[in-house]
């Protein structure tokens, strides 16, 4: 890992196991950061999955490249703050991505996913692939 340090959204990884190599030069070139609830949907993902022991061994792997990030209380207080934003209450932004996006703005991290709602989120950076 080299390179500039990014916070990974669900559907980065999950594009980058759909169609391997479809993000590896990009990801090959960050430090990678993974918030506790992206591993969390990975998993959930896995076991809804055709092939659940294969896909849960594929997060398990992916999850030994990554730094996984947790919550704190400092973590609850950007919560609340996006939460209760203007720009997000005309626009619902799901509970999940609220925490992705307090980690986000916690830890200075760009932020790289191809939600659109996550533009909503002030001060955070918002990188997509």
């Amino acid at each position: 890992m080299s390179g500039k340090a990014v916070l990974l959204d669900t559907n980065i990884v999950v594009a980058h196991f759909r169609k391997p190599g479809t993000h590896d030069e990009a990801l090959n070139q960050h430090q990678l950061h993974l918030p506790f609830v992206v591993a969390a949907e990975l998993y959930a993902g896995a076991l809804r999955s055709q092939k659940p022991d294969h896909n849960r061994e594929m997060v398990d792997t992916f999850l030994k490249s990554v730094s996984v990030l947790v919550c704190d209380l400092d973590t609850a207080k950007h919560y609340a703050d996006i939460w209760n934003e203007p720009a997000t209450k005309g626009s619902p932004i799901p509970q999940n991505d609220i925490w992705i996006a307090a980690l986000a703005r916690q830890h200075e991290l760009p932020l790289v996913s191809n939600d659109s709602h996550f533009e909503n989120i002030a001060n955070l950076d918002l990188i997509t692939w």
